[in-house]
């Protein structure tokens, strides 16, 4: 296979590739070297075409294929410049893991041309390196210099290199296949791009001697596997999986073909916890730092997770929460405080133009795990941001001329903000605009203490799960593959990810298990429970203004992204949302990948309580329907690479099979 090279299109120093503080295994190393490496690697900003060299002119015998690898992986860890801009504020409002408070663009269908630009010569250059690790050990098989182990350490590179490339193809779309030549690279189309990350797959993972081991200063350079090569082949086989899965709605043949060709035994894949493809982060500045570490991100739960979340699975509030709650819990037919003037009403949310003022009668209970409640301030893990921003739950809403309408406390509420346009509502409602009044993902993710995920177990089951519904071969059943998944997803929050739990989730595992209750969106738990929801139902709130209360038919949401809108409850449905809750909050490419492949699960409008010119089909008329025209689709290409390489950027849009837009669906996604 022709090796990948990718263009870095700013002027980057050496110091930010090879950051010392990641290099301190390399002592034995031709520090010289590295520097010529990096700059045959990064070239010039004026001389485009230089960037497409042979990075490893020099004498190969001088360096070592783990360095490089070692490197491309640590640094793709996102420096806190890069995450939160690509991470925080594209990723996780378009994967809807969090509301686009922060960033105020992915949703609303705009971006940031200089996140773009960060995160794009950011990528290439981890691109980069993986490719150096490979041709350096391809080099030194040649020339007789090798170890014994370096053709696994190639397999490994190749591996890794795989998920760079996805993680390209699925932000931006075609991307080159080409390199090294001399010139600028062309593109390839995005079919063309997923049938060559599948045969590296294949080839890579079959290529791996299971029986070779490295020495103990080689493993260290491995920051997620230590070079067990078992593991680096699991990760093979399940990221095939999760590669051929993306195809199924577009090249249904080729995704059976490819998952059913795949290591199908469960001991070939990634199924276990410790198996997970993870990356311990550490506080400083660096590349290593947390993700969601920087202080100002809000980062509050999104109204898309909050409909799946409330109801799902019959475990009450009042058994996962203290004493201090429970007056707070409102009963399940509570649907709160009703505000038609001052809350978003223009959406097809169900729970739009309501406050719910406590806390929901039952809940999936990883929510109070990874999310904050308001005004719950002696949780150790409840955000810190700002000095005291986060701890005033008291807000206002204000009338029309800016006087106060009503002070509400938010302590002890558990409530969400749609994104979208709230026209003259957001300026007379401070309760949807600030912090402290909102479940904000907790402080344990916040600073750099966890292990950053970048392929877990439970995605393993739920892509068996998906794959036996469709009738594909599989090595255990789908009602089996997908408890295990929903299993695996209980344990992780248990066993660790704040302290060991002493209120441990898993202890309602069964109940969950077994529930046939439905969540807001009319998705049960129960396997075997695949009834639709009712139409409406019936709720109590009262009126906010008048103090009055009411009831009110509240239907459950049509998703017309997927079956026209008429299945709430099926296998597919209850699948992809259990993966969805799953892979928050490190996987939400994943989530927003699903969404743009399938319609699933159910993703709200924004709001358009005034016209949002980025969307421009989303209007007063067909604002309760679901549509890819609503939706960001993918990240567009950054400014600076029409004047860096002209043809290949005229070239990558022409196979896009589009406009360089946002709302430009990819190849394997849901066109209409």
């Amino acid at each position: 296979m022709e090796l990948l090279q990718l263009p870095v299109i700013s002027c980057l120093t050496c110091a930010s590739i090879f950051n010392p503080q990641r290099m301190h295994t390399m002592k034995k190393i031709n520090k010289n070297w590295i520097y010529i490496a990096t700059a045959l690697s990064l070239g010039s900003c004026s001389k485009f075409t230089e960037l497409n060299v042979d990075q490893t002119a020099a004498d190969s015998s001088q360096v070592q294929v783990e360095y490089f690898l070692n490197n491309s992986i640590i640094e793709a860890q996102m420096n806190p410049d890069v995450a939160e801009r690509s991470f925080v504020l594209y990723w996780k409002p378009a994967g809807r893991q969090a509301s686009d408070f922060d960033g105020g663009a992915i949703s609303a269908g705009t971006y940031a041309d200089d996140w773009t630009t960060n995160y794009y010569n950011a990528l290439s250059g981890w691109l980069n390196t993986a490719n150096t690790a490979i041709q350096i050990g391809q080099k030194q098989i040649a020339t007789n210099v090798a170890h014994d182990y370096t053709p696994n350490l190639i397999q490994a590179a190749r591996i890794w290199r795989v998920y760079l490339m996805s993680e390209f193809s699925d932000n931006f779309g075609p991307m080159p296949l080409d390199g090294f030549q001399g010139v600028n690279p062309s593109f390839s189309d995005v079919k063309s791009v997923y049938y060559f990350m599948l045969s590296e797959l294949s080839e890579a993972a079959s290529a791996l001697d299971l029986s070779i081991t490295v020495p103990d200063k080689v493993t260290n350079e491995d920051p997620a596997f230590k070079y067990d090569f078992l593991k680096w082949k699991k990760y093979a086989n399940s990221m095939r999986l999760r590669l051929a899965m993306r195809l199924s709605e577009v090249d249904p043949a080729k995704a059976k073909a490819e998952f059913e060709a795949a290591d199908g035994r469960l001991d070939s894949l990634l199924t276990d916890l410790v198996d997970n493809f993870q990356v311990q982060e550490k506080d400083g500045w660096d590349a290593l730092t947390g993700v969601m570490t920087r202080s100002w991100d809000v980062q509050p739960l999104s109204e898309t997770l909050n409909n799946l979340y409330v109801g799902l699975g019959g475990v009450k509030s009042a058994d996962l929460l203290g004493n201090e709650f429970q007056s707070s819990i409102k009963p399940s037919n509570w649907m709160g405080q009703r505000y038609l003037n001052h809350f978003a009403t223009m959406t097809n949310d169900p729970q739009a133009g309501f406050w719910l003022d406590g806390l929901p009668y039952a809940i999936d209970p990883r929510a109070y795990k990874a999310f904050s409640i308001p005004g719950d301030l002696s949780n150790k893990n409840y955000p810190q941001q700002n000095g005291t921003f986060d701890t005033q739950s008291q807000r206002k809403l204000l009338n029309a001329d800016g006087s106060t309408f009503k002070t509400i406390d938010a302590k002890y509420t558990w409530n969400t903000r749609v994104d979208g346009n709230w026209g003259n509502k957001d300026a007379m409602n401070q309760l949807v605009n600030y912090g402290g009044t909102m479940p904000r993902i907790n402080m344990q993710f916040r600073n750099s203490t966890q292990k950053r995920i970048f392929f877990a177990a439970w995605e393993t089951y739920f892509l068996l799960a998906e794959a036996s519904v469709r009738g594909w071969k599989t090595p255990i059943d789908g009602k089996t593959a997908y408890e295990q998944g929903i299993t695996l997803s209980f344990n992780y929050w248990d066993d660790g990810v704040v302290a060991p739990s002493t209120n441990p989730i898993s202890q309602r595992l069964s109940t969950y298990l077994s529930s046939t209750d439905y969540n807001r969106c009319g998705t049960s738990v129960s396997w075997t429970h695949t009834v639709e929801p009712p139409v409406l139902r019936t709720m109590e709130y009262r009126d906010g203004y008048t103090n009055s209360n009411g009831t009110v038919a509240i239907k459950y949401p049509a998703n017309n992204l997927y079956k026209s809108g008429s299945v709430k409850n099926d296998l597919l449905t209850k699948i992809i949302t259990q993966k969805f809750i799953a892979q928050l909050p490190w996987l939400p490419l994943e989530t927003w990948s699903d969404h743009r492949r399938l319609g699933l699960p159910f993703f709200e409008n924004p709001t358009i309580e005034l016209p949002i010119p980025t969307l421009p089909a989303l209007n007063s008329g067909n604002y309760m329907t679901s549509n890819v025209k609503f939706l960001p689709q993918r990240l567009k290409y950054p400014s600076v690479l029409p004047n860096a390489n002209s043809v290949g950027y005229q070239q990558a849009v022409s196979l896009l099979g589009g406009s360089d837009d946002v709302l430009t669906p990819l190849w394997w996604a849901q066109q209409k």
